[in-house]
């Protein structure tokens, strides 16, 4: 059977995870080697193998199972409840850089736009991925915002209303001056269930120029002074469980 150069990297032997058997793709997703739908792909091709057995769309692992993909064992990173999640300081204008042992392929949770920055979550594991996203819509968020001039209370008023251009409203908690010098001045937002996005647009409604957003903090999940730019950390399982809820 072929070999790819993708698979030939993978050479460390492969387990299922504890528990009850599950979908091949689904198990080969959570490496970070690949989506679901590349597994489902891999699977119709016959390039992936469940102890020695050519694997077909039905077929389930269970804790023990070897997993080859075109003939080398697939390296299985993620046990069963602990799929692996990271926290990377961004910082503006770039992506975040993960090292190449923590997987292959990231998903970010809620990014931010690629000119700010700040706290980015990010996943090799889809299905973590999907139920972060729709858990980060509830959660508290604070942001630093810096804007051109100090902006006036009736447009910290206007920013605390919430309003946004599709009519929908945030839930503003907060919005007060954090210092700044020259012509640069800082606001801390804190507001739940915002994007980056919608923090941009809350200030520019208001007249506001803003030239940066920085998020520093999403539900309990705090970007910490001593994280620099560039780097990152991984969550600990207790800080996966309180981002779920």
């Amino acid at each position: 059977m072929r070999r790819t150069a993708r698979g030939a990297r993978h050479g460390a032997s492969a387990r299922a995870p504890a528990g009850e058997p599950e979908r091949l793709q689904k198990v080969v997703a959570r490496t970070g080697l690949g989506s679901r739908r590349e597994a489902e792909a891999w699977i119709r091709a016959g390039r992936l193998s469940v102890n020695g057995v050519v694997a077909t769309l039905g077929t389930r692992i269970a804790p023990g199972d070897e997993v080859r993909l075109d003939g080398r064992l697939v390296r299985a990173r993620i046990a069963a409840g602990e799929a692996r999640a990271f926290l990377c300081h961004r910082s503006p204008g770039l992506l975040a850089r993960l090292p190449r042992h923590a997987g292959k392929r990231f998903i970010a949770v809620s990014p931010m736009p690629r000119i700010d920055g700040g706290l980015e979550l990010l996943t090799p594991d889809g299905a973590l991925a999907a139920r972060l996203q729709r858990a980060v819509h509830g959660l508290p968020g604070e942001f630093a915002v810096r804007v051109r001039g100090e902006l006036n209370e009736t447009q910290l008023e206007g920013i605390r209303g919430g309003a946004l251009d599709s009519g929908e409203r945030l839930s503003v908690e907060r919005c007060e001056p954090a210092g700044g010098e020259a012509a640069n001045r800082w606001y801390t937002l804190a507001t739940r269930g915002a994007s980056g996005k919608d923090v941009r647009q809350l200030f520019e409604r208001q007249g506001a120029v803003v030239s940066r957003v920085l998020r520093t903090q999403l539900g309990a999940v705090i970007l910490e002074r001593s994280l620099a730019r560039g780097r990152f950390r991984e969550l600990t399982q207790a800080e996966l469980r309180a981002l779920l809820g």
